[in-house]
C-alpha cells in the first residue's frame, strides 16, 4: 500500500499552527491514511492489511473519525485518503467523508468499488469526495476475477470507473502488479486510458504480511521487471500529457531503496479502524514499539511525543553505511518494516539497499521464488 497514498491532487495550503502543533523539529505531516475497516470482500493475495485484521466492533465510529480529522487539519495535514479493507462497506461513508471536508481535508477515496452503485456514487459526491482511486488487478475479466476471487470483479470495476468520471471526479487507476499479470501491462495501460483516468499507478507487490505469504507466486521474473519498465518508458512519452503514469522498480530488482513514505514520522500517519496511530500501514509488525491510539491521546501527542513515532526520526538511530550516506537524508535507510522481516533487525539499513553489507539477501530471495514453479494463491479471508 506505501505506494497509493500521492495522487496528483490539488493540494491547499497547511493550516496554521495550532497549539497542538509539532514543535520545530518535528516536520508537519501532510497525509493521513484513515483506513476505517478492514473487512472487504476481495480476497486479493498481496493484500497490504496486517494478517491479523481488526474487527468490525473495534472500529472507530462516525463521531471518533471527526474528531480525528480535526485534530489532523490543526496538525497540518492536508490529504486525507480513505482506505481499509474495502471503505464502501462502512454504511456511513459518506457522513465520513462529509466530516473530513468539514475539517478542511482533500479526501482521496481508495476502494476496490466492487461495492460503488449510482447511490452511492451521488451520495459520496454530494458529500464532498474529491478523488477517486480504484484498484485493477489485472486488463482482462478472467485475471481480475481470479486474482480476487471475486466474481464479476473486473465488471463491476469498470462499471464504477464510469460512475466516478461521469461525475466529474478526478479518478486515479491503481494497478497492483506481480508474477501473474505483469506480462500484461501494456493492456492495463491501455485500459487506464480508456477509463478516462488522469493517472495510473502501476504498484510493485510489497512483500511484506500476507504478500510476504505468496512471494513464489507473486515475485516477478527478471524478464518481466526490464519488460515492464521499458512499456512504462514508452507509454509516458506516447501519453504525455494524457495520462500520468507513476512506476518504481520493485524493491528487490532496485539499486536504493524507496524512503518510506517519505521517511519514518516525516510526513505520513496512519490510523488503523481501532484507532491506533502508525507511522505508516504495517509499522505494527514492528516488535517492542508500543503504538498510541487515539481513543487514549490526541493526534497531535502522538506524533509530537509519541515513542514509536520518535523511534526512527532523523539519523541518530542510523547505523553504517546509513549514517555517513550522502543518501541518509534521501531515502532515510529504506523500510524498516522490511529490514525487520528480511535482517532481524529493524535499525538496519534495509537490505534492497546496493550498500547494505546485507544486500545479497534481497538478490538471493529474488532470484529463488522467480524461478520456483508458480503455486497456487494462499487468498486472503476476512473471518
Amino acid at each position: 500500500m506505501s505506494d497509493v497514498l500521492t495522487p496528483d491532487l490539488r493540494l491547499r495550503a497547511a493550516p496554521s499552527p495550532a497549539p497542538e502543533m509539532a514543535p520545530a523539529e518535528v516536520e508537519i505531516p501532510l497525509g493521513l491514511l484513515a483506513e476505517i475497516t478492514h473487512r472487504c470482500p476481495l480476497q486479493c493475495p498481496y493484500c497490504s492489511n496486517p494478517v491479523a485484521l481488526e474487527r468490525p466492533k473495534a472500529e472507530l465510529t462516525t463521531a471518533e473519525w471527526a474528531r480525528v480529522f480535526g485534530e489532523a487539519a490543526a496538525l497540518g495535514v492536508v490529504q486525507l485518503h480513505i482506505s481499509g479493507g474495502e471503505p464502501l462497506v462502512r454504511t456511513d461513508i459518506a457522513d465520513i467523508v462529509r466530516a473530513a471536508r468539514g475539517a478542511g481535508l482533500y479526501v482521496n477515496l481508495i476502494t476496490a468499488a466492487v461495492g460503488l452503485t449510482p447511490e452511492k456514487a451521488d451520495a459520496l459526491a454530494q458529500a464532498g469526495v474529491e478523488h477517486v482511486q480504484i484498484s485493477v488487478q489485472d486488463a482482462t475479466s478472467e485475471g481480475c476475477n481470479r486474482i480476487t476471487n471475486y466474481k464479476n470483479a473486473f465488471e463491476k470495476k469498470m462499471e464504477a470507473a464510469k460512475l466516478v468520471t461521469d461525475r466529474g471526479l478526478p479518478l486515479t487507476v491503481n494497478a497492483v502488479v506481480h508474477r501473474q499479470n505483469l506480462d500484461h501491462i501494456e493492456e492495463m495501460i491501455v485500459l487506464a486510458e480508456a477509463l478516462g483516468a488522469h493517472r495510473l499507478e502501476v504498484a510493485h507487490t510489497q512483500y511484506y504480511g500476507w504478500a510476504y505469504q505468496n512471494r513464489a507466486a507473486l515475485m516477478p521474473e527478471p524478464r518481466q521487471v526490464e519488460h515492464a519498465t521499458e512499456a512504462v518508458r514508452a507509454a509516458r512519452e506516447r501519453l504525455k500529457g494524457k495520462l500520468l503514469i507513476d512506476y518504481v522498480v520493485p524493491d528487490y530488482y532496485a539499486k536504493y531503496p524507496k524512503p518510506c513514505m517519505g521517511g519514518w514520522g516525516r510526513q505520513f500517519l496512519a490510523v488503523t479502524p481501532s484507532g491506533t496511530v502508525l507511522p505508516c500501514h504495517a509499522a505494527a509488525s514492528i516488535p517492542g514499539l508500543v503504538f498510541d491510539n487515539v481513543r487514549e491521546k490526541s493526534l497531535g501527542w502522538i506524533w509530537r511525543r509519541s515513542d514509536a513515532f520518535n523511534r526512527y526520526r532523523g539519523k541518530s538511530w542510523m547505523r553504517e553505511p546509513c549514517r555517513t550516506c550522502p543518501r541518509a537524508e534521501e531515502d532515510f535507510g529504506g523500510c524498516r518494516c522490511q529490514a525487520l522481516l528480511l535482517t532481524g533487525d529493524a535499525s538496519n539499513t534495509d537490505p534492497v539497499c546496493s550498500l547494505s553489507p546485507q544486500h545479497a539477501i534481497t538478490r538471493t530471495l529474488a532470484d529463488g521464488w522467480s524461478r520456483e514453479a508458480v503455486p497456487d494463491f494462499v487468498y486472503r479471508r476476512y473471518q
